[in-house]
This record gives structure tokens, C-alpha cells and sequence, in this order.
């Protein structure tokens, strides 16, 4: 991985706190005047490792996003949904996430990257259904509801959905 561009700022008024925040193509990090240059080496690699955690959590790799659906599958679905893949779509305009339930296969748009986790976990328990059962049945909705924040999460897909201009359709999954 390159080295990333980072700029930092020291600051007189600035006494105990250190942020970062990526600004025009590097990272900005913003550091009491009065550390050493020993304290501002050891906080500018500290600030990088909290950045990249963040964004980590922000876009999961297809390999995460798999694994995280294998957990949702055990924990709400009793296991039995199997997806063979869980990845990113690029190509995914009218839809948050889609599945091909005879492929075991899963889209999810990635619109979706840096959503709260629990609308990611969501859309996942929605398409993990679907490889069940393909049709929107009061059957798969039991399932769906397995998730506590369902309803939450469909308000909040539906908000998306509006600024998105998207149809509102009521399934954009």
C-alpha cells in the first residue's frame, strides 16, 4: 500500500486532543504544538491506524461482506441460508441489493458502502431470506422480521431512496 500524504498541524491552543480527518487528498492531523517529535511520530501512526480501522468498517471487502452475511445467516436464519458469494455491485442502480437464490449468489449495491452497519445487516438478512424463499410471502417477511431493527432499516432505506430519487416502489431491494 502507498504511503499516504499526511499533513500535520500543530496548534498552540490545542492541548491534549489529537483528530484526524482526510482533507484534499491527504490526511490532516492536528496535534498539540507542545509534543515532542517522538509524541507527534507516535500519534500521526496512531491516527493512520484508527483512520484505516474506520474505514474498514465504512467498505468491507467482498470477503467481509461474506463473512458478515455467514454470521447474519447464523444468528437470525438458523444457519440454513448458504451463500456461495456476497460482493459489491457497481452496476446496481434501481436496486439496494439482489440475489440469484439458485446460484446461492448475492449483489449489494455499493450505494450502500458506509450505511450504519445494521442497514447493511438488513439488506443482507433480506437477501439471505430470498435464497429461502424468493417471493415477498408473509412467510419471508417472518423471517426478514427475525432482524430486530427490520423496521428501522426499511425507513431508513426508504429515506435513501427519496434522496436518492429513486421509484418508491416499496422494494427497492
Amino acid at each position: 500500500m502507498a504511503e499516504p500524504n499526511v499533513e500535520v498541524r500543530r496548534s498552540a491552543r490545542r492541548r491534549r486532543t489529537v483528530t484526524a480527518y482526510r482533507e484534499a487528498g491527504k490526511i490532516v492531523v492536528c496535534l498539540p504544538g507542545s509534543f515532542t517529535k517522538a509524541e507527534e511520530d507516535r500519534w500521526v501512526s496512531a491516527m493512520l491506524d484508527r483512520l484505516e480501522a474506520s474505514d474498514a468498517r465504512k467498505r468491507p471487502t467482498d470477503e467481509r461482506l461474506l463473512a458478515r452475511a455467514q454470521e447474519l445467516s447464523r444468528r437470525y436464519l438458523d444457519g440454513r441460508p448458504h451463500p456461495v458469494s456476497v460482493r459489491w455491485s457497481t452496476n446496481q442502480q434501481a436496486r439496494w441489493a439482489s440475489c440469484t437464490p439458485s446460484e446461492g449468489t448475492i449483489r449489494v449495491s455499493d450505494r450502500l458502502k458506509g450505511v450504519p452497519s445494521w442497514v447493511l445487516d438488513y439488506v443482507l438478512v433480506h437477501e439471505l431470506a430470498h435464497l429461502l424463499i424468493p417471493d415477498h410471502s408473509a412467510e419471508f417477511w417472518a423471517l426478514v422480521d427475525r432482524f430486530p431493527r427490520s423496521q428501522r432499516a426499511r425507513g431508513f432505506l426508504d429515506g435513501l431512496t427519496h434522496a436518492a430519487g429513486l421509484p418508491a416502489d416499496g422494494d427497492a431491494l
